[in-house]
């Protein structure tokens, strides 16, 4: 497979999101421009200039009209897609982690990190049809868990929310009263930060990386562990393929500790995981820093990685990958 280098970031990537159709891929950076691609080529149609810090995590409405992003900047922007225009700022007195659309993009749920005195938290808001008539009002504020919320998403329906961060600990939320209604157990569950969390295409299921140097797959409604996939550094990003029984994990050492290593011994691979042996079957070389991001095309036939070097890869699998025997 060669891969198409993909250079529009001069900061290191923290987030890589396709549109439903997969023909658009949105990628996130340190250098406070979200940027969008063609997802076959890698052509870069343009970037949405506006926050004024790390941008770290986007998510973009089924219709791909909207954009939302969260940046270190302690704001949330929604974005018109085709216009890079900013249709509305949502302002927090901390900076803002994660954004995530709910079913039907009528809702967003948007984590801030602990600030100062601030706990992290959870909120809510509304997402207007018509741009003109938002407010920054939140319908729902969960505070609470200690540390950094690295990750929150809508469970099945939007009933739930589903959170996870530094506290190592996986909780899911009634999306309506705010109440904790289960937590990962600290046995079976991540002994380190959790680092990411992707759903699966049919949203069952979700895939959680962690610094414990692991990726674990859970159950979405029970929060049963369902496979864990080890590897020997810790994770950073990990994906699910919508086609195959495989998963992708990606990682590295931290930042600090680069410079020390060969781009061999830092293993800055995307290794993939049968997902119900739980065996490696393959991996991905080729990014000169830990991984940071990774995503699969909605089809399963490319995916795609976000380096700390500031490259993003993408990767059309050949004929040879969809026949993978194990």
């Amino acid at each position: 497979m060669r891969p198409i280098l993909m250079k529009g970031h001069e900061r290191p990537l923290t987030f890589l999101k396709y549109n439903r159709e997969g023909d658009l891929l949105f990628s996130c950076a340190k250098d406070h421009n979200p940027t969008v691609w063609f997802a076959d080529n890698g052509e870069r149609l343009g970037t949405y200039k506006g926050h004024n810090g790390t941008v770290w995590c986007c998510d973009v409405s089924r219709d791909s009209t909207r954009l939302i992003t969260g940046s270190a900047d302690a704001t949330v922007k929604l974005w018109n897609v085709k216009s890079d225009s900013a249709l509305f700022t949502f302002k927090f007195d901390a900076p803002a982690r994660s954004v995530d659309f709910s079913v039907g993009d009528k809702l967003a749920v948007i984590t801030t990190d602990p600030f100062m005195e601030l706990q992290s938290s959870i909120q809510v808001k509304r997402i207007a049809r018509d741009s003109s008539e938002q407010t920054g009002e939140s319908v729902l504020t969960i505070k609470g868990p200690e540390g950094r919320i690295s990750r929150a998403v809508w469970g099945p329906l939007n009933k739930t929310i589903i959170s996870a961060g530094e506290d190592a600990v996986i909780r899911i939320w009634d999306s309506e009263t705010g109440k904790l209604l289960k937590e990962s157990d600290k046995e079976t569950g991540h002994q380190n930060p959790v680092t990411s969390l992707s759903k699966s295409a049919d949203g069952s299921y979700f895939l959680t990386g962690s610094l414990d140097k692991s990726a674990r797959l859970w159950d979405i409604r029970t929060l049963t562990l369902i496979k864990t996939y080890v590897t020997e550094r810790p994770v950073n990003a990990g994906a699910i393929s919508p086609l195959l029984d495989h998963v992708v994990i990606g990682g590295g050492q931290d930042a600090l500790h680069v410079t020390m290593t060969g781009h061999r011994a830092g293993k800055f691979e995307a290794k993939f995981f049968h997902k119900i042996l739980q065996e490696e079957i393959g991996g991905v070389k080729g990014h000169f820093g830990p991984i940071n991001a990774l995503a699969f095309n909605p089809d399963g036939r490319s995916f795609t990685s976000g380096g700390e070097d500031g490259y993003i890869r993408l990767h059309h699998f050949d004929s040879d990958y969809f026949n993978i025997k194990m």
